[in-house]
């Protein structure tokens, strides 16, 4: 009876413990993800699109999630020169960049977070890029089932090349910062 008493106890906390948890599916539709790169003499934005995702959230804390970026999505959002617009574009698909014809897709992969506090909470992920991986950590914010971030990318750790000081010298006023930003806004699906 005590060892029956034991299973039944165990096996209601694990039912418990899943029902807390909350995995989510993210609506790739009503998400955005913007990027901004940087250079010396100007910058240039636009968006990539999130092919698919999911989060599991519980006990107030990210508990892990998975994300998908189509790379071929690119777009940018300041050229309004069509033509500049699609050399840009196209330059940044090639092998210079993000090489998406090789890599067609990005993955942030989130292993821990602490809780939230005031609707914050600090992350820590696995970024993959042209199939390099980087821990990233980053800051959260929770807003009803909206999550939003900014993360800070170092894109020569991702053997992202061109135009960067940390691989070439000499380049001056063509020189493309490494570090860009993605500004990430998540709509949970209900």
């Amino acid at each position: 009876m005590k060892y029956l008493t034991i299973i039944l106890t165990l096996t209601l906390s694990f039912s418990v413990a899943a029902i807390s948890a909350q995995s989510k599916k993210i609506n790739v539709k009503k998400s955005s993800i913007k990027w901004t790169g940087k250079k010396v003499l100007g910058q240039h934005e636009g968006f990539v699109k999130l092919q698919k995702g999911w989060i599991s959230i519980e006990d107030n804390q990210i508990q892990s999630g998975e994300f998908l970026i189509d790379m071929r999505s690119i777009s940018c959002t300041d050229l309004q020169d069509e033509g500049y617009n699609k050399q840009l574009v196209g330059h940044l698909k090639s092998d210079d960049f993000f090489g998406v014809e090789n890599y067609p897709t990005a993955k942030l992969t989130i292993k821990k977070s602490t809780r939230f506090k005031q609707n914050k909470a600090t992350v820590t992920a696995q970024l993959t890029i042209k199939n390099k991986t980087q821990s990233i950590e980053f800051e959260a914010t929770k807003t009803n089932n909206t999550l939003n971030s900014t993360l800070q990318i170092d894109r020569s750790k991702f053997d992202v090349r061109y135009g960067s000081t940390s691989f070439f010298d000499s380049l001056g006023d063509k020189a493309i910062y490494d570090i860009f930003t993605l500004e990430i806004q998540l709509n949970l699906e209900d």
